[in-house]
């Protein structure tokens, strides 16, 4: 059986609350991570090779990033349709969003967060007005990220607001999605 490593109130969140929303026969086996304000330390207990979560354990193969353990579970319990399959309409735009999140949208949050700011930055990740409007663009389409169709980018893209409520936009297409993929996994909306 799959083991899913996590850590409560960290990135894993979101990867536990898709194991769960997909009904997986997937083991979460919570440990302890370094966190940022001093508390946690590595688990040994912990195979991820930097002691970090989420990390998906499933008999020889490990996986690490969240967009690829959504992908490898979603694919894997396609029965929930939280992520459409190959050949399946809206499968590149899900893709694209699952990285899209991990290659642009978190690093310029973080950015953001830190204070830093760069011209290097913006010529190769964008800055976070053209990030925002990305997600608007998208929305304009549906409620959510593929249209009518909810899917774990949906998750994954909404949790960095939910996480850090002072980074969330006023533009209330955002405000609301961020609400309604809260609603949809079950948790307090911001």
């Amino acid at each position: 059986m799959p083991i899913l490593y996590h850590s409560p109130r960290s990135r894993s969140d979101t990867v536990a609350t898709l194991v769960q929303m997909l009904n997986a026969d997937v083991t979460i086996r919570e440990v302890t991570i370094s966190r940022l304000d001093g508390t946690g330390a590595p688990d040994p207990d912990n195979p991820h090779p930097e002691k970090k979560v989420p990390y998906l354990v499933d008999g020889e193969d490990t996986v690490r990033e969240r967009g690829a353990i959504i992908v490898y579970l979603t694919d894997a319990y396609p029965e929930a349709k939280l992520g459409p399959l190959p050949g399946e309409t809206g499968r590149g735009a899900y893709l694209s969003w699952l990285f899209y999140y991990q290659g642009i949208m978190e690093p310029l949050l973080v950015l953001h967060w830190a204070g830093f700011s760069h011209p290097a930055v913006t010529a190769s990740l964008r800055d976070l007005d053209t990030m925002l409007d990305r997600l608007k663009d998208a929305l304009a389409n549906g409620p959510w990220l593929l249209g009518e169709r909810f899917s774990a980018a949906d998750m994954l893209c909404s949790s960095p607001f939910s996480w850090f409520p002072d980074l969330m936009p006023e533009d209330p297409k955002i405000r609301d999605w961020v609400n309604r993929c809260a609603e949809r996994m079950g948790k307090e909306p911001s």
